[in-house]
């Protein structure tokens, strides 16, 4: 089936015992044995198993092609899932440019684990070979990255690691799967802040970890994570991401196509120094991107000429824009991300990041020019 097709019936039945087209919200946290102990309807308790939790894991499996998913409380939450399922003494290759709170969890609570991490330019191969210890059981792959869209290739890093003995997994929050289908490329696992462009609606916080094999030995600690770990998300919440995705490739395809306009109008402005969007022809990731995504998604990062302070003075003129920090919902949100990160930030002091959302990209050019006007 298509995508659209997909989108709109992965993980969904007609109710049996109601005829609802719609799942029904189940809140049991636990359900009934057979006399012999057994359980007839596949469930056990609430934090092992929930009808829309595996309606909502069915949905997303599909829609990576993979074969089996785990969802979890959070994207952070799914993160840990794959970090616990390695030992002390392990060694993980992250990049140099990674999500912020990634980069947090493992400096502040898995190196003082035992685990041993270490940053690369993923966009270089040769380096990622380089780096590669005999102890390395993790390839940590996040394109396009945050917050400067750095384009890596899923399929060469794939292999590197396959070729190492060691994992890897993607972070497709980004690309989404409507772009990008790092399976496909050679990954072993794909992670999701469900939270983004997948709930769509920032009102729900979610994550999860999709395999290629259910058999995974990988996958099957990550699966043992969120049952023993219990970092699931709620009856409710699996709901409402399901409800998300019929919509998630039209949302995506109309975000995309005005955040192509939006960068392209960015970057013939004389206060932008820079517009970081791998729509752009010149941008140093432009034709791997076109090869390995079948679009440029909807997040985009630009430098104000002048620094911090220009950039500071912009992200306070902005009218239409929500200054909040997230992504991936229908309302367009902008963001400095130095000052939300903090002095020690890898970010340059003049970056902000956009998130585009389902408004008429004229209302959001016409919101960032009069911001830009000193």
């Amino acid at each position: 089936m298509k995508f659209e097709t997909l989108a709109a019936h992965a993980g969904r039945r007609v109710d049996a015992a109601s005829g609802a087209v719609v799942p029904p919200l189940v809140l049991a946290t636990t359900f009934e044995r057979a006399a012999d102990a057994s359980l007839p309807h596949g469930n056990l308790y609430g934090r092992m198993d929930n009808p829309n939790r595996r309606a909502l894991e069915q949905a997303l499996a599909a829609l990576e092609g993979g074969a089996a998913a785990a969802a979890f409380a959070s994207g952070q939450a799914a993160t840990m899932g794959v970090l616990h399922a390695l030992a002390p003494g392990d060694h993980a290759l992250l990049p140099l440019e990674l999500y912020y709170n990634t980069r947090g969890l493992l400096d502040q609570h898995y190196v003082r684990w035992g685990l041993q991490v270490s940053g690369v330019d993923m966009s270089r191969p040769d380096e990622v070979a380089a780096a590669l210890r005999p102890n390395t059981r993790l390839v940590w792959v996040e394109t396009p990255s945050n917050p400067r869209l750095i384009v890596a290739d899923i399929a060469a890093l794939a292999r590197l690691a396959r070729q190492a003995g060691a994992t890897c997994v993607v972070d497709n929050t980004w690309a989404t799967p409507v772009w990008q289908r790092p399976l496909e490329l050679g990954a072993d696992l794909v992670m999701h802040s469900t939270t983004k462009y997948i709930g769509g609606h920032s009102d729900v916080i979610g994550g999860c970890v999709i395999a290629r094999s259910a058999d995974q030995p990988v996958f099957q600690r990550v699966r043992s994570w969120q049952a023993q770990g219990g970092a699931v998300p709620s009856p409710f919440d699996c709901w409402l991401l399901l409800r998300s995705l019929p919509t998630l490739p039209l949302r995506v395809r109309a975000q995309t196509a005005t955040a192509g306009q939006v960068a392209a109008w960015l970057r013939e402005q004389p206060q932008v120094e820079r517009v970081h969007y791998p729509g752009l022809a010149d941008h140093p990731g432009h034709a791997l991107a076109a090869r390995q995504m079948g679009g440029f998604g909807a997040m985009l990062s630009f430098e104000v000429k002048g620094g911090q302070a220009a950039a500071a003075a912009v992200i306070a003129r902005v009218g239409l824009f929500l200054r909040a920090t997230s992504l991936g919902g229908y309302e367009s949100l902008i963001e400095h991300r130095f000052l939300v990160e903090g002095p020690n930030s890898p970010t340059p002091p003049g970056l902000l990041r956009v998130s585009i959302g389902l408004e008429h990209p004229d209302d959001l050019i016409a919101d960032l020019a009069q911001a830009l006007q000193r």
